[in-house]
């Protein structure tokens, strides 16, 4: 069988061997059009290879492990990573590797190329998957060829691909991928032009860059753009970008420089070419019989087609789709650098300050109407920091994932996770919160008659210093009764933090607790070894933006919280006065206005309620072993602490296994406690992984009913490594 077919010997009946993108540039070479030289790789090849190294069953397995639509977009992540690796640790057989070879050489002969995706469903007239799926600039050398094939491959099965195939119902087991290989062109200006407007259909759009096209794609170039006259093919607008930088090919890859200087105030298309350009797109709508996304480039005088395909967004998109969104969250490098000044710099100094002013405003003294009015400027307050939370904060979190997927890339790991180890130990408000508790506990544990007075409730007289110290935990941190950080009383039992005090004292800090991994020097040195110069500079970029990165993704929520613990203390301080005026039967003229805005306001705790429990009907089915995601390495047994609420905290144990909806980083004080960690909610980056990791616990998360298939006190054991928890007795 022939594994790789040239783009002349492509035709229109070949189109699910070598998808959109190859049946296209064949089309468009046989059509006259300019395009490079190219190569497809079929999509029967990428079947033998998962049918000869077993990969098929093992891909099948990873998306079963939960209900594919119960996922959230972090387990399809997890998901994706795990798959991704299995890619990268599985050598092309060697009767499909050398006929590849063969015929790579033969067609380029030591030319640069690049190796694109081509699934079979892809860029046709009903669905797009236009940067769902990898492409790979600038690949040099057969060997580096191959290993990017496998990537695309691979790439069949990233987190935006699931979740693309999930809602255009596309089955993802029968799903293929055939593979592009063109001749590199470097042009000296790239773009994309849209025959027709997504926006409005008597005009068309051109977007260009200087450079290669792959800075305008993955957003870290702005582009001019030019608005144009479908029937009159003349330019209406011309929208000048800032031009500081251009993608240029490096002696691998590609590489963003600085823009001379002399070009900065010239646009990268003068009127004759960008109606060149336009007619060109016009020209291929006309060919296709369809409107056309067209991607090209200007190499000297040279208009060269890099790949067309359908628009298929002037369809209006279904409601709920998330697409958009989702895809937002993957950012490139530059853009995540971009994104962290403004975060450390801006964002994060902001908020602070904007806990510490409310923190201190006397709420007791602002009259009923004042109090009002405070409430509602509280909750637009906190409603600002929660959408920048969702604007800035969570796509800065890719940048964890691109270090992982960089890393994985480049040292082919066994554990998919092991890139993880060398974002541990960064200095997390929550890890500091917990410093603070172990040293007050250390205080207890050292005076046993101060532990004596707290067991017995008794408060007054202790030693001024220790109560110095719980206030100043409080004033940062709050009592620990609330579900956010900051708050106190807000389950009205003041003796919380006293509680996880003893229960803490009463134990010695274990020494396995928050390690650091024995290998993570060792990790680094693997990674950064394999780089060399300038790819060396930035991979160490690259490992202190994912540390950043991976310390935020749990922070967040604290400063978070800190803000709305001021909206739920100005509201606790309303409904105060409203059953007090209430109970004297009252004022109750002065209280409407404070009932009116308590009952309005729109607001709700961040955390998640806990799952009802089933009614008991008389009939229980027990639970044996439940299927999660792998989130923390390691074996641990003992019984189970539900977590229903956040007053179930105060009794946690030690050595209890943490069972919980979702640990909230507002919650984690009692994770050093805890022998492991399970979830309902899933992902290697949701907070409760995190903090378990530091911790060196065993966690597993993404168990549906966790909450309600497990009772507090069952024997609870918790195979971090396979993602397996098991009700009942089992030896570890």
């Amino acid at each position: 069988m022939s594994w790789i077919i040239s783009a002349e010997h492509i035709r229109q009946a070949d189109g699910p061997r070598v998808g959109g993108k190859g049946l296209a540039l064949a089309l468009l070479a046989r059509g006259g059009f300019a395009v490079p030289k190219t190569l497809c790789v079929t999509s029967e090849t990428y079947q033998e290879y998962v049918s000869r190294t077993g990969l098929r069953e093992r891909i099948i397995l990873e998306l079963n492990r939960k209900a594919f639509k119960d996922m959230r977009w972090e387990e399809i992540w997890d998901c994706a990573t795990r798959i991704r690796n299995m890619f990268l640790r599985k050598p092309i057989p060697d009767e499909i590797s050398n006929q590849l070879k063969d015929a790579i050489h033969s067609a380029f002969k030591g030319k640069a190329v690049v190796v694109r995706s081509s699934a079979p469903e892809e860029d046709d007239a009903a669905s797009s998957f236009a940067g769902l799926h990898e492409s790979y600039v600038n690949i040099q050398g057969t060997d580096a060829i191959l290993e990017h094939i496998a990537k695309v491959w691979a790439s069949l099965w990233s987190d935006a691909a699931l979740l693309y195939r999930q809602e255009i119902g596309l089955d993802v087991k029968k799903s293929a991928m055939a593979v592009v290989i063109q001749e590199i062109v470097v042009g000296d200006k790239s773009g994309v032009a849209f025959s027709k407007s997504p926006n409005d259909t008597s005009q068309g759009v051109i977007e260009s860059v200087y450079g290669l096209n792959q800075g305008l794609v993955d957003g870290t170039v702005e582009p001019d753009r030019w608005i144009l006259d479908r029937r009159k093919k003349t330019i209406i607008s011309h929208t000048p970008a800032e031009r500081k930088h251009w993608m240029i090919a490096a002696e691998s890859g590609v590489q963003l420089v600085a823009l001379p200087e002399k070009m900065t105030h010239l646009p990268p298309l003068n009127t004759n070419e960008a109606c060149h350009v336009f007619e060109l797109a016009l020209k291929a709508e006309k060919y296709f019989k369809s409107p056309q996304d067209l991607e090209w480039t200007y190499r000297k005088r040279d208009l060269v087609v890099l790949q067309s395909r359908p628009i298929t967004t002037l369809s209006p998109q279904k409601n709920g789709d998330k697409r958009s969104w989702y895809l937002s969250l993957h950012r490139s490098f530059e853009n995540l650098k971009l994104l962290r000044q403004k975060i450390e710099h801006q964002l994060i100094p902001a908020m602070i300050t904007a806990a510490d002013v409310l923190a201190c405003q006397e709420l007791t003294e602002l009259s009923d109407q004042e109090l009002a009015v405070e409430i509602n400027r509280r909750w637009k307050i906190n409603q600002k920091w929660t959408n920048i939370y969702w604007e800035e904060f969570i796509p800065y979190a890719h940048g964890v994932r691109l270090f992982g997927q960089i890393y994985n890339d480049a040292v082919h790991p066994e554990d998919p996770y092991e890139f993880i180890d060398l974002l541990t130990r960064t200095e997390m408000a929550s890890l500091e919160r917990n410093q603070m508790l172990a040293d007050l506990a250390s205080e207890v544990r050292n005076h046993p008659a101060l532990a004596k007075a707290l067991s017995a409730g008794q408060t007054e007289g202790l030693d001024p210093q220790f109560l110095e110290a719980v206030d100043r935990f409080v004033e940062k941190f709050g009592d620990l009764t609330c579900a956010v950080t900051g708050g106190t009383q807000c389950e009205q039992a003041p003796g919380s933090l006293y509680k996880i005090l003893l229960e803490m004292a009463a134990h010695t800090p274990s020494e396995t607790g928050r390690q650091t991994s024995k290998n993570k020097d060792a990790l680094q040195e693997k990674f950064l070894s394999i780089f060399e110069g300038e790819k060396k500079k930035t991979a160490v970029e690259l490992l202190d933006l994912a540390r950043s990165s991976y310390q935020l993704r749990d922070d967040d929520n604290i400063y978070l919280g800190r803000i709305e613990s001021q909206l739920l203390a100005a509201v606790r301080e309303a409904r105060q006065r409203i059953d007090a005026y209430h109970h004297r039967q009252s004022n109750k003229k002065i209280a409407a206005e404070l009932i009116q805005v308590v009952e309005n306001l729109d607001h709700r705790p961040q955390f998640q309620p806990p799952h009802k429990q089933t009614p008991d009907d008389g009939f229980v089915i027990q639970a044996r072993q439940l299927i999660g995601q792998p989130a923390g390495p390691g074996l641990a047994k003992g019984p189970a602490r539900v977590i229903q609420h956040t007053a179930d905290l105060a009794d946690f144990k030690y050595g209890e296994i943490l069972i919980c909806d979702a640990v909230d980083p507002n919650m984690t004080f009692v994770v050093p406690l805890a022998a492991g960690v399970v979830e309902r909610r899933g992902g290697m980056l949701i907070h409760g992984a995190i903090i378990a990791r530091e911790y060196g616990l065993p966690c597993v998360t993404g168990i549906p009913d966790a909450t309600t298939l497990i009772r507090n006190g069952d024997e609870v054991t918790v195979d971090g490594y396979l993602g397996i928890v098991t009700i009942g007795s089992s030896e570890l």
